[in-house]
């Protein structure tokens, strides 16, 4: 009997260690998709500033990287903010083509909490989400995303040296 009794633990251990292996498997499994989603998820991002900030070093002398934006309306642009070889702070606006960049003096436009700020005050019932700079007709824009207590998404374009309103779309 009691040789019985010690091949039943043994049999139930095994099946315990079994269960958790797999276990542990499918836990490996779940993380390794989660992580190769996410890479895969950021790769274009990636690769867009990689490529636009090679583009700004050679055209505008950029030196330092503060911010990357992708802004898309009626074309797509990658923004770079930072300085250039003399110290000075500049956006490069490249756009998904690669060609005709636009170099801008920070100074002359606002910054991208400037702009925020301007349309929290002037919108205190909307929660900023994000800002993104580009060309909306040739000009340097804001565009600033907000969403109300509803979930209503509003979009505001807004003149990068005023900070004058271009446009809005509402109840997105």
């Amino acid at each position: 009997m009691e040789g019985f009794l010690e091949e039943l633990e043994e049999k139930k251990e095994k099946k315990r260690i079994t269960v958790l292996l797999t276990l542990l498997a499918i836990l490996l499994a779940i993380l390794v998709t989660i992580i190769i989603f996410f890479v895969r998820t950021n790769q274009p991002m990636a690769q867009a500033k990689k490529e636009a900030t090679a583009i700004a070093k050679t055209s505008a002398n950029l030196e330092t990287v503060d911010k990357f934006y992708w802004f898309t309306r009626k074309n797509t642009y990658f923004t770079l903010t930072g300085k250039n070889d003399k110290g000075t702070e500049i956006v490069v606006i490249v756009p998904k083509s690669g060609e005709k960049v636009t170099v801008l003096n920070q100074k002359d436009g606002q910054t991208e909490q400037q702009i925020t700020d301007m349309v929290a005050k002037a919108h205190p019932d909307e929660s900023v989400m994000k800002a993104t700079l580009g060309l909306y007709d040739k000009r340097p824009a804001w565009e600033v995303v907000t969403e109300n207590d509803q979930g209503v998404l509003t979009y505001y374009l807004m003149s990068f040296d005023k900070g004058e309103e271009i446009n809005v779309v509402k109840d997105i």
